[in-house]
């Protein structure tokens, strides 16, 4: 019987502000069996899209699509805020539940047809995980998924994203 994930998350009224209720995986990352858990779910889901490559916007996306990359044997992209990769790189604005922010990919981090699975901890509304879609895109490749621990359903983020396949562990 698979591990109920659900017991991994902290939930943490009003931050970062009034009214929001930030859902933390940092109890399941603390946990070797729930992180590996987690991890091999989204491997498996990665293996049958036949991904070539992984992406994953800061910082969470780092923890959630690393280890899948590293199962996998392919690589991994981060997708960082403005200021943080060197050399060329190529941006994306968006919004989120609680303001603005901006991301950025190295310019020849993806190529042409590459197979593309973006992962993070969270889908919200959606506005990061678009913005990383418009980055790999905008370099050539293609986006054949979307994996996350967490999805906040009443955010309707999985709209915004909607023309791509999606898995999302656990729906709050």
């Amino acid at each position: 019987m698979a591990l109920d994930l659900y017991k991994y998350v902290a939930s943490y009224k009003d931050f970062p502000e009034k009214g929001v209720t930030f859902r933390d995986i940092s109890p399941l990352m603390e946990n070797g069996e729930a992180y590996h858990e987690a991890t091999d779910r989204i491997v498996k889901y990665a293996r049958d899209k036949k991904v070539d490559l992984v992406v994953g916007p800061e910082a969470r996306g780092f923890i959630v699509g690393c280890p899948v990359a590293y199962d996998l044997g392919i690589g991994f992209v981060p997708a960082r805020k403005k200021g943080k990769l060197p050399g060329k790189v190529i941006g994306a604005s968006y919004g989120l539940e609680y303001g603005k922010s901006s991301l950025y990919i190295h310019a020849d981090a993806v190529k042409p047809g590459q197979r593309v699975l973006i992962t993070d901890d969270l889908l919200a509304t959606g506005g990061t995980i678009e913005a990383t879609i418009e980055l790999v895109e905008k370099l050539g490749g293609i986006v054949v998924g979307t994996a996350f621990i967490i999805e906040i359903e009443e955010l309707k983020g999985r709209d915004k994203i909607k023309d791509y396949d999606l898995l999302s562990l656990l729906q709050y």
